[in-house]
């Protein structure tokens, strides 16, 4: 599996989604897309991204004001 990488930091809703929507269009299925951003709307905002696209939410986190997902691309 190939990592995919996204950066946000500094980018604000809708962005990060937006972003990631384009991204994860290059993203084989099956594999993770890792996004990092600083808006703290983003977890909700990537909850919801997942559950309307059908693409799996694997995990995220927050570590010194900044968000990590990891987005599983599923068809």
């Amino acid at each position: 599996m190939s990592a995919h990488f996204l950066d946000t930091k500094g980018m604000n809703c809708p962005i990060p989604i937006l972003k990631a929507k384009k991204a994860l269009a290059d993203v084989p299925d099956g594999e993770i897309l890792e996004i990092v951003a600083t808006d703290p709307g983003a977890v909700a905002d990537f909850e919801a991204f997942c559950r309307q696209t059908g693409n799996e939410l694997v995990e995220w986190k927050e570590e010194g004001g900044v968000y990590s997902f990891q987005i599983k691309r599923v068809a």
